[in-house]
């Protein structure tokens, strides 16, 4: 009540109409927040509301929490909690309730969560549009025949709404504007600024001669059509955070260090080579090294894409990122801190990112020709004007401020800006997320798709493909035993069988299985060789009873929508390659089924890097779509990258495109509509040049005022947007 009622004095005091434009809801977000998260989780698989009340819910009952709040847009929740609540203790809570979660370090979490430069120009846009309507008001007076000392009083008022208006929107050219003149350089924003500047300068003149023509009304639409294109090019380009810092956030912060026998709680910092960590069932590994002590299976699928858990007993390496599933482990670190794989896989990923930077859109590369075009133009009409009137200054000022507002790059700022985000809105309809305001210009240009296999072309989730071909009594006892595992394989299997029988003396056996009694006699669930079967050539798990040895098989479901995008992907002339992590067997039988015919299995992270590049380095434009840990350096080094709402923070935050539902259909109309969006770009550059073609010559030739240089600006801007709107 207290904070609503803080909000609402806030809005009361509030005396400027741009503070009604920042949403309110920002504004509660933004008072509401806490200073400081001491947990902070990611939470991959929230996707709704009713995942926000579960996960608020089931933590807020913890005791010692004092407060926890998701983000669903980070797919995050940030904690405030008492010392002794850990976050191994929150993720087992939200496990049990069904919720995926892993620990962030809230520190390597640096950018603000507020998107203060969007709020910032929005501010300045409201401020600028309702600033031109009022003076807008005031002209119509004056057009309609004001004459003399009310003339002149209505041009006054005027000036004193523009000028402020136009010093406080139009910063953001200015600051640009003069970066760029200290650089050396013409950028976009030099004429822009001039443009404000002399209509604004000639105005006043105008006033304090008592002109008939004063154009304060050109200066704020000018200033509000620029920032019209300057804050759609910012929702366009926004990027939500760097992946880099989402692969570093996602290191372990803490490990149990065995100290003189005892373990102790230290930070990752101070975890060196040659130290002996413990590592628990159900924890990621919070460092690379050897298992010196106990058994387990570990799951390496964030990192590698293999799909099912592999045994890790003494010798077996292990990377910092892994999870633990069955058993304790004790490992002799080899590598800790900057120097794990997990942070390496960071630094693939930032090398790659700014590789991708270097790209820039139509609009930047025309600029740089438009721009000095744009300063030639005015001063040649200032300098031939003053010449010809024989050094009537005023005259020569008005055509050469006349010549630079007809010449604004306003509908040059639109014509990328008002397609993306004309385009951004059907592919959302459709499914798709654009995140980057250069993604669709890059991928109408594609030539190569690059798949991921586990979670991407598949759920990631196995599924018993034989249960109706086995007895009743066999199913119930393997769904019973597997009741007591948390083995992906085992939970599949307690998932769909219909009866559980009554298993007692239940164990798991770290790396094995799980076994138990059943009427008498030892049953086992598990391993082929602990099982005591020959293993077959498919992913499956057995059970032993009463001397004979059934077998379960699996396969990983395949997500909806794969076979038509491939299909339609390559009946659109597309190259189709399939790189996975996971075992030779899973990934040809799925590439036999989508009739992918390139594809390559156990492909390490790094590798998956070195292909995208040497594809690129062959002039191929490729589209990469991935979803786990191993595959952000390939999404960040790709020409253009998708991955699934379903995938790990850092795999979305290094993708330009986000899937938000499960099905895959919608990628090949992503492909077909961005070509289309790349020609209404190209469309709005010919109607913007048809526009100068014209209506420069009558500004050079005096035959255009100020007013009407802006009128004419503007509408070349309506029609810019008009044409990129034929998108929806």
């Amino acid at each position: 009540m207290a904070l609503a009622e803080s909000l609402d004095e806030a809005n009361r005091l509030s005396a400027c109409p741009a503070c009604a434009v920042v949403p309110s809801a920002e504004r509660l977000a933004a008072m509401a927040a806490p200073a400081e998260a001491r947990i902070m989780l990611s939470l991959p698989m929230a996707h709704c509301a009713t995942c926000i009340s579960t996960v608020e819910g089931a933590l807020g009952a913890v005791p010692g929490v004092r407060s926890a709040r998701v983000n669903l847009t980070r797919k995050r929740v940030s904690v405030d909690a008492a010392p002794e609540v850990t976050a191994a203790g929150l993720i087992a809570v939200l496990k049990a309730e069904g919720q995926e979660a892993h620990e962030l370090d809230p520190g390597l979490l640096s950018t603000t969560e507020t998107d203060r430069q969007g709020r910032d120009l929005l501010m300045r846009l409201g401020v600028a549009f309702f600033s031109m309507m009022n003076v807008m008001l005031l002209s119509v007076a004056v057009w309609s025949g004001a004459e003399a000392a009310t003339r002149d009083m209505f041009h006054w008022i005027s000036a004193a709404i523009a000028l402020p208006t136009v010093i406080f929107a139009g910063q953001p050219f200015f600051k640009s504007a003069w970066a760029s003149l200290r650089a050396g350089r013409l950028g976009m924003d030099v004429p822009i600024s001039l443009a404000l500047i002399l209509a604004s300068s000639i105005s006043v003149y105008e006033t304090m001669m008592s002109g008939h023509h004063a154009y304060f009304d050109a200066a704020v639409m000018l200033a509000f059509f620029l920032l019209l294109g300057r804050y759609l090019d910012h929702r366009t380009r926004a990027v939500a955070r760097s992946a880099a810092e989402e692969l570093a956030a996602l290191e372990v912060p803490r490990a149990w260090v065995m100290v003189d026998g005892v373990e102790v709680e230290r930070a990752i910092s101070a975890v060196v080579a040659g130290d002996t960590v413990v590592v628990r069932p159900g924890g990621r590994m919070p460092v690379d090294g050897v298992v010196t002590l106990g058994a387990s299976e570990v799951d390496r699928s964030l990192l590698t894409g293999e799909s099912l858990p592999v045994f890790a007993g003494v010798g077996t390496v292990v990377s910092a990122g892994e999870v633990n599933l069955t058993g304790p482990l004790t490992l002799r670190v080899t590598a800790a801190g900057k120097d794990s794989s997990l942070h390496r896989m960071a630094d693939l990923v930032a090398v790659a990112e700014g590789a991708k930077t270097r790209y820039t859109s139509l609009a930047d590369r025309a600029a740089k020709l438009y721009s000095p075009l744009v300063h030639i133009l005015s001063f040649s009409a200032f300098g031939y004007w003053m010449w010809a009137t024989g050094g009537d200054v005023r005259y020569a000022i008005n055509i050469s401020a006349a010549v630079l507002i007809i010449t604004c790059p306003c509908a040059l700022g639109l014509a990328v800006p008002a397609v993306v985000t004309s385009a951004s809105g059907r592919l959302f309809r459709k499914g798709l997320l654009i995140k980057n305001g250069t993604a669709l210009e890059r991928l109408a240009a594609v030539d190569t798709v690059v798949f991921d296999k586990t979670g991407t072309l598949t759920m990631g989730a196995p599924e018993v493909t034989n249960l109706g071909a086995l007895p009743a009594d066999v199913v119930a006892v393997a769904a019973g035993l597997a009741a007591g595992s948390s083995h992906p394989l085992a939970r599949a299997l307690a998932g769909v069988a219909g009866v559980r029988a009554a298993v007692s003396d239940v164990r798991e056996v770290p790396g094995y299985g799980i076994e138990g009694m059943w009427q008498g006699q030892r049953v086992r669930l598990g391993r082929a060789e602990w099982c005591g079967a020959e293993p077959l050539a498919v992913t499956a798990t057995y059970l032993s009873l009463g001397g004979t040895v059934h077998a379960f098989t699996f396969a990983d479901a395949l997500r909806p929508g794969a076979e038509v995008a491939v299909a339609a992907l390559r009946a659109d002339g597309r190259r189709i390659i399939l790189l996975s992590g996971d075992a030779v067997g899973a990934v040809a039988e799925l590439a036999a089924r989508l009739g992918i015919e390139e594809w390559s299995a156990g492909v390490l992270p790094a590798d998956k890097v070195a292909r995208v590049a040497a594809l690129s380095a062959e002039g191929r434009r490729v589209l990469m779509v991935g979803d786990g840990l191993n595959d952000t350096g390939a999404l960040a080094a790709a020409h253009v990258s998708i991955s699934p709402a379903s995938a790990l923070d850092a795999a979305r935050v290094a993708s330009d495109i986000v899937l938000l539902g499960q099905d895959m259909a919608p990628i090949a109309d992503a492909v077909r509509i961005s070509r289309q969006a790349v020609r209404r770009m190209v469309e709005n550059f010919i109607i913007s040049g048809g526009y100068n073609v014209i209506a420069v010559p009558l500004a050079l030739m005096g035959a255009a005022t100020p007013l009407a240089a802006a009128l004419a600006m503007s509408l070349s801007s309506i029609s810019v947007s008009l044409n990129a709107m034929r998108l929806k």
